[in-house]
């Protein structure tokens, strides 16, 4: 192509706190309606604002789990704008001197090559209120909720690094990884704790130069967001290569249309400095002990369960992903089962499983240790994989103990030599044709007579000892 992208991302997310920036009302947006409120979120006149040392530990760990470098001072500033759902006309952000700045996330490219895509700063501020858009009979109204208001974010600005949707789409999946795994936020785009908006622009291939951009919001999933950016940079390419130009604007992501339509002009308002707020000043030694709560980092552990347990990177990458599912593997993994074992079925198996019937990972009845107790099972052949998989199936909706489920069910393989031997000749003679197709050098027979006796076992009979015996008695 002529042309290429060039993406820049702007990241809300919604920290965890228990309630919000400025004062006590409960941190929960989804609450009935205007419930959470008090003279600090409603702006009333002579309410002073009260920063929260919660809200600035969660943000600090955030910073940090993304390489970023905590600012020794950083200070609040009002960012003018006129909207229903910010009465007071301005919001405190952090537009002049941020919480952080730096940090990266590396991503893999389309080519399977590492780039390394860099943060430019990250900045704390407020939420504004929630607008609900309703009918009264037939007449629209709109109403505002302040649930919402006031509400603690950080917001994670990138360099313009990003030059396809697949790029972008990888790294909100890492960040999301990396701000879930230190404990800062869920980040889920669907509830809205974490919201992507993204600056497109396209230049020539080979051009250094920064053109004209165009923001597009409105994508609450992963996948919109890669369709957006993929649609915009189409859209503006047709529109150069028609002779017109690009012009600054906001636009929003249609997922019904699947296009970008016009929104707004885009207009930044001034910002000035809030005396309201006293400047953040943090220590060498408090950002230390900060670092010191930041657990092992996703990309770290990954590197960790390589080195340490062997595993290939398509199964270490999506275990040290998520915090509570390489917590569940290494304790399966410590109970003498071998660790490739224990992270294949982990991620094949016992995921899904807990997944479609909506359980945690941690904390269901299916413990480590009795999951552990399968997988030891099958390692000793005395169960085959798929009576492991019945097995696991049933451990979710009993206390019982694996021997108790495996012996209820009749799950013991059979491996004894007499009794497979007796198997295999009753399908050998059953099937003179597959036997000499075999023997006709037609290997895929051989994998149908053991399947043939595994039937005739019901679906007991150990595969490795059948394929012994049937070898032996074709030879």
């Amino acid at each position: 192509m002529q042309y290429e992208a060039v993406v820049g991302l702007e990241i809300h997310v919604e920290l965890n706190c228990l309630t919000k920036m400025f004062c006590d009302c409960p941190n929960r947006p989804g609450d009935e309606p205007n419930r959470n409120t008090c003279p600090v979120c409603l702006w009333l006149p002579g309410a002073l604002p009260r920063f929260s040392r919660e809200a600035l530990e969660k943000a600090s760990l955030l910073c940090l789990g993304l390489g970023a470098t905590l600012q020794p001072r950083s200070a609040f500033d009002q960012k003018v704008y006129y909207y229903p759902d910010l009465p007071k006309g301005y919001q405190l952000s952090q537009a002049h001197r941020p919480l952080a700045r730096g940090g990266w996330i590396d991503v893999e490219d389309e080519k399977g090559a590492t780039k390394r895509l860099r943060i430019h700063h990250v900045h704390m501020e407020e939420d504004v209120a929630k607008l609900v858009h309703e009918l009264e009979g037939r007449t629209p109204v709109g109403l505002v909720d302040f649930n919402r208001a006031g509400a603690p974010l950080v917001e994670i600005v990138t360099e313009p690094d990003i030059r396809s949707a697949h790029e972008a789409m990888e790294f909100v999946r890492n960040l999301r990884t990396r701000i879930r795994c230190a404990g800062s936020s869920d980040c889920s785009m669907e509830s809205g704790t974490m919201r992507v908006d993204a600056n497109i622009s396209i230049r020539e291939r080979g051009a250094s130069a920064l053109n004209t951009k165009v923001e597009v919001k409105n994508m609450n999933s992963i996948r919109h967001l890669g369709d957006a950016i993929a649609h915009e940079a189409g859209r503006q390419q047709a529109a150069v290569e028609a002779g017109e130009t690009i012009v600054l604007h906001t636009r929003l992501w249609d997922p019904e249309k699947g296009a970008t339509v016009p929104m707004r002009g885009k207009f930044e308002g001034p910002c000035v400095p809030d005396p309201s707020v006293p400047e953040i000043v943090v220590t060498a030694e408090w950002i230390d002990r900060m670092r010191g709560r930041l657990p092992e980092m996703p990309p770290q552990k990954a590197a960790r369960f390589q080195r340490d347990y062997d595993l290939p990177r398509e199964l270490a990458d999506p275990l040290a992903a998520d915090r509570e599912l390489s917590d569940y593997f290494e304790a399966v993994a410590r109970m003498s089962v071998a660790p490739r074992t224990a992270a294949h079925w982990i991620l094949s198996q016992y995921l899904p499983a807990v997944k479609e019937r909506q359980l945690p990972v941690a904390g269901n009845l299916v413990t480590p240790e009795r999951l552990a107790g399968v997988l030891r099972l099958l390692e000793k052949d005395e169960i085959n994989a798929n009576a492991a998989r019945e097995v696991l199936s049933r451990l979710f909706e009993s206390d019982a103990s694996v021997d108790a489920v495996v012996e209820q069910g009749g799950f013991k393989q059979v491996s004894d030599a007499a009794s497979l031997e007796v198997l295999v000749q009753q399908v050998l003679d059953a099937d003179p044709a597959t036997v000499a197709a075999y023997r006709s050098g037609q290997g895929k027979a051989l994998s149908f007579l053991i399947g043939q006796v595994i039937k005739a076992s019901s679906g007991k009979a150990n595969p490795k000892r059948v394929r012994e015996i049937l070898l032996a008695k074709l030879a």
